[in-house]
């Protein structure tokens, strides 16, 4: 039976030194006007449009402009992000080019991402991070959803729709840092394996019941027994 190993990217496969962050504020600024609280908002485990659509209802702009402005903030977002990438490095994380090089290659493993991430701000942190030839755009990305628990079935459906296999319960696994990412995917009974390169120590996620939780993804063979465990 196939594996589908749908893997996170900020903290978990890529360390982007706040980019992705950074970029947001100055897109919110300059499409809308205003970042809203967002120093006291915290971003982990959150989608794109989720936390646009949440800072900027805390900033007291309604519905319909925040989603008639999403095109264009994105967009000022993408290439804010592009402009500080070109100055700052993008690193990957321990393990990670090893691990994608043996599950890219299995016979029976399929490799996408699940992230907050829009699209086109995942393929700019993992071309930085030259990572980019590890995936193809399959997965369920920050534009697809405004929360994360929506993400694993649309990311599913498209991967079955893509190679044409069912992929149930823990055939799925998702890799992930934060505990958003542990607990997205129990609604279809998929396997976790949690990495404590994020915000979060083991200790902290398994408090949130992951299958496995590991201090890195540097542990290639242990990491590949975890997914193909049964």
């Amino acid at each position: 039976m196939k594996k589908l190993v749908l893997f996170d990217i900020d903290g978990t496969l890529l360390d982007s030194g706040g980019a992705g962050r950074r970029a947001m504020i100055t897109a919110f600024e300059q499409v809308f006007g205003t970042a809203g609280p967002v120093d006291r908002y915290s971003m982990a485990g959150k989608v794109d449009s989720q936390i646009v659509v949440e800072l900027m209802r805390a900033a007291g702009l309604p519905d319909e402009t925040i989603h008639a402005q999403m095109p264009a903030y994105f967009e000022a977002y993408v290439s804010e992000l592009q402009r500080i990438i070109d100055h700052h490095p993008v690193r990957s994380l321990p393990g990670v080019t090893e691990l994608l090089d043996r599950l890219t290659q299995h016979p029976n493993v399929v490799v996408g991402l699940l992230t907050g991430n829009i699209w086109r701000g995942a393929q700019e942190k993992l071309k930085a991070a030259n990572l980019a030839s590890y995936f193809d755009g399959l997965g369920a990305f920050g534009e697809d959803a405004l929360s994360r628990p929506e993400l694993p079935a649309i990311a599913v459906r498209r991967a079955e729709e893509a190679v044409r296999e069912k992929f149930r319960g823990k055939d799925v696994v998702i890799v992930g840092d934060t505990p958003a990412d542990i607990d997205c995917g129990r609604a279809l009974g998929v396997k976790s394996i949690a990495v404590a390169t994020g915000p979060y120590s083991c200790e902290e996620l398994r408090e949130h019941q992951p299958d496995f939780c590991f201090p890195n993804l540097s542990d290639t063979e242990a990491i590949i027994r975890a997914i193909s465990d049964d």
